[in-house]
């Protein structure tokens, strides 16, 4: 072999600075934002609406993984949007609720729980620093 390679070592982890999970912490609420405006936008202006508040969670989720370089940024933005159409698709004692039982609010749940994970996914995860390597050399 010509040269004397030495492995890179993995870093251990460490927890968040301050200003990172404040920054994840920000993009849960933003997720939840997101969850309410799409709930009431998406049966205002079928199929319209539906396409309009997928989107803006779509958007949301990719922009949160690249600007926090990790998957887990749109990940809180996900948990964020799911913990809200969750809490928001409970009917109250009075019998009000949000969510009618039509085919438009099954695809905002289920499409918003599958864009979430798709755009959270391509997200890029984190890079190995350093100098570029081939793999099998």
């Amino acid at each position: 072999m010509s040269g004397d390679r030495t492995p890179m070592m993995a870093q251990p982890l460490r927890p968040p600075s301050a200003a990172r999970a404040g920054a994840y912490l920000l993009f849960f609420v933003l997720g939840g934002v997101v969850g309410v405006a799409g709930a009431l936008i998406q049966p205002a202006w079928f199929p319209g609406g539906l396409l309009l508040a997928l989107a803006g969670e779509a958007g949301l989720v990719l922009g949160a993984s690249r600007v926090m370089r990790s998957r887990a940024g749109g990940g809180a933005v996900a948990a964020g949007w799911m913990l809200v159409v969750i809490l928001l698709t409970t009917s109250r004692p009075e019998g009000d609720f949000l969510f009618a039982a039509v085919a438009g609010t099954y695809l905002f749940l289920l499409g918003g729980i599958g864009v979430a994970v798709i755009c959270a996914t391509l997200g890029g995860g984190r890079q190995p620093r350093g100098t570029s390597a081939r793999l099998g050399k």
